[in-house]
């Protein structure tokens, strides 16, 4: 395994030691600002980032309970049911009942969900093609070529249960220290 000496900038909050890293997070604060401008699209489809997040968690699990729901997303049982009650109303959920449980109830993502699953990609879309079009052409093919190399080894460590992170913020206040935990002195 290659080893990649990594330079920290740690600084204090509440007690605990920061690094502070050179990228400045700036992709985390770019995702951020493409989420703004994601969640201030759909809203005016009358969808909130909140039920957003149910919609997400019922496609992703067909046939989940609300009990389940409220548990993922750690909501109260009456937010939970208001919003099952909203999102079923606009046309984005179905509930049929649970034949296992006479009481509970299975909810479905409908075609609409479906839909709003890809409005959502396509407005995030045109906020980044518009953030990189007036890079030049060489510039903008060298940055996604690095940030396809960044987005791989961020997955391989997520697959990983991001042991190699996890050691790093482990390690708290080193200032230097290696990827495979040997020092070069």
């Amino acid at each position: 395994m290659e080893s990649h000496k990594l330079d920290f900038n740690f600084q204090s909050w509440l007690g605990v030691e920061i690094a502070m890293d050179e990228s400045g997070r700036k992709i985390t604060k770019i995702a951020r600002e493409a989420g703004k401008f994601t969640l201030k699209m759909m809203k005016e489809e009358g969808i909130g980032t909140a039920e957003f997040d149910f919609i997400h968690f019922i496609r992703h699990n067909p046939g989940v309970t609300q009990a389940k729901v409220r548990e993922q997303l750690k909501i109260d049982k009456g937010a939970a049911a208001r919003r099952a009650a909203n999102l079923e109303s606009k046309g984005y959920l179905y509930r049929k009942p649970n034949p296992e449980d006479g009481r509970s109830q299975l909810l479905y993502a409908t075609e609409k969900a479906e839909q709003l699953k890809n409005s959502k990609a396509s407005i995030e879309s045109v906020f980044y093609e518009w953030l990189l079009a007036e890079l030049p052409k060489e510039e903008k093919a060298a940055f996604l070529e690095t940030l396809d190399k960044l987005y791989w080894r961020s997955k391989e460590q997520r697959r990983a249960e991001f042991c190699d992170v996890s050691k790093l913020v482990q390690s708290g206040s080193d200032d230097r220290m290696e990827m495979d935990g040997e020092s070069d002195e």
